[in-house]
């Protein structure tokens, strides 16, 4: 297992570089409409969904623990098509659509931190941006009727911490490959 993580630190970096880049055109464009906005959303999920089903099935030929991030990409995969099919749907499904996205990613990062906490080092940070996740779930969960610049500029910072925490998981991981013999 210590070959196969710090080889995966690419993906884990491009997943940070777009959530980081999708945090800071929501937090430009505090006018964004519900459907642009959407439609961005919908393509993060998407995109991310797809890395995580192609890093599951590496995985899988590795005979890695690739269960989890199966699920995690089917689940994005799933999330995104949601949104592309109903564009015209209203903000507050919208916000129970991104607070299940949100609070299921988390689960999932919180286990694969706990999985990986014997095997890596940083694995803190994954579990910092599981509970970010989680947390951020059960915000929106809680307060679906928030108004819509507001959840914008809180969506954006979501993902702009997101984005530098998986960076920074990244470059660790990423070091710890240049290191290893």
């Amino acid at each position: 297992m210590m070959e196969i993580v710090p080889r995966d630190w690419q993906a884990i970096a491009l997943r940070g570089v777009i959530a980081l880049v999708l945090g800071c055109l929501i937090i430009a464009w505090p006018g964004l409409t519900v459907g642009v906005f959407l439609l961005l959303f919908g393509v993060f999920a998407f995109v991310d969904g797809l890395f995580s089903v192609f890093d599951a099935l590496a995985r899988a030929r590795r005979q890695a623990r690739w269960l989890p991030r199966m699920l995690m990409g089917l689940l994005g995969i799933g999330v995104g098509i949601v949104t592309f099919v109903w564009p015209n749907v209203t903000a507050t499904i919208l916000v129970y659509i991104i607070a299940a996205w949100a609070f299921a990613m988390g689960i999932f990062e919180i286990v694969a931190a706990i999985e990986f906490r014997r095997e890596i080092t940083g694995e803190w940070l994954l579990a910092v941006v599981g509970i970010l996740s989680v947390l951020f779930g059960l915000i929106l969960f809680a307060n679906p009727v928030a108004g819509a610049l507001a959840l914008a500029a809180l969506i954006g910072i979501y993902f702009i911490i997101l984005g530098i925490l998986l960076l920074i998981l990244a470059f660790q991981l990423r070091g710890r490959a240049e290191a290893a013999p």
